[in-house]
């Protein structure tokens, strides 16, 4: 290819992000049904809204939501590779119930993999970069192509999430969390209304369910992400604790 360096074409650029009007969207929904945020969510990104999902102990709830919207709603699902398989039959059972017809599987680079985590030993010593590696950074690059993303956390999950708003920016995103104010009986009414079918760990006394080796039953008594990285301070896996990075493939 001849290229003209005395009249170089211009560079090609992406088209500007559409910006949203968070705090005018966190009034319009202050008191709207999570069905309602949900419509408002793809009405506010058409196309380019996503929900991410971990098909956890309470994904059905959310995913029933948007499937009464739009089943056609792309929906992130971040396997890990250190996933219990009661999750991965967990998701098909739903996808199959809920009639999702846009389920991506999202996975962690190969090569990252390799460099970063070659023995598979990184979740027993460093949890924070194993979460970086195995789902903040390929998160980041499957959302490189939306406007925004839905979550499904709650208000009656404490800690960073007790002051959780309906809508948040994320970046050049607009994230939207549907169940923000749902209470925790509310949730069990909606798994009883739906005939939603619960985890399979769940009957096993898992009030929350990730990634195999950072994942326990919680102390009596204790909140329902007890178990998670329990006794380690940690708290969340790093996709909700700010803006998601520029996303990078191999980082």
């Amino acid at each position: 290819m001849f290229i003209d360096h005395d009249n170089p074409e211009p560079p090609l650029t992406a088209p500007p992000r559409q910006r949203f009007d968070v705090p005018a969207l966190e009034a319009e929904l202050a008191a709207a049904s999570p069905g309602k945020i949900v419509e408002t969510a793809l009405r506010t990104a058409p196309g380019k809204m996503a929900v991410v999902s971990s098909f956890g102990t309470e994904s059905a709830v959310l995913l029933k939501f948007v499937a009464d919207v739009d089943p056609s709603v792309p929906v992130l699902f971040l396997d890990t590779q250190w996933l219990f398989k009661e999750t991965l039959a967990y998701r098909d059972a739903l996808v199959a119930r809920l009639g999702l017809t846009d389920v991506r599987t999202v996975m962690p680079s190969p090569s990252a993999l390799a460099l970063r985590d070659p023995k598979r030993e990184l979740a027993f010593r460093d949890r924070d970069t194993c979460c970086e590696i195995r789902k903040v950074t390929p998160l980041a690059t499957e959302l490189a192509a939306f406007d925004g993303w839905m979550s499904g956390r709650k208000r009656f999950h404490g800690g960073e999430r007790a002051a959780l708003p309906v809508v948040e920016e994320d970046g050049p995103r607009v994230k939207f969390n549907p169940l923000a104010r749902l209470s925790r009986p509310e949730l069990n009414g909606v798994f009883a209304a739906a005939k939603l079918p619960r985890h399979p760990l769940e009957s096993l006394g898992f009030t929350s369910v990730g990634c195999v080796p950072c994942t326990h039953k919680p102390a009596p008594g204790g909140s329902v992400r007890g178990g998670r990285w329990s006794g380690l301070g940690k708290t969340e896996c790093g996709i909700h604790l700010g803006p998601l990075p520029a996303a990078q493939a191999d980082r």
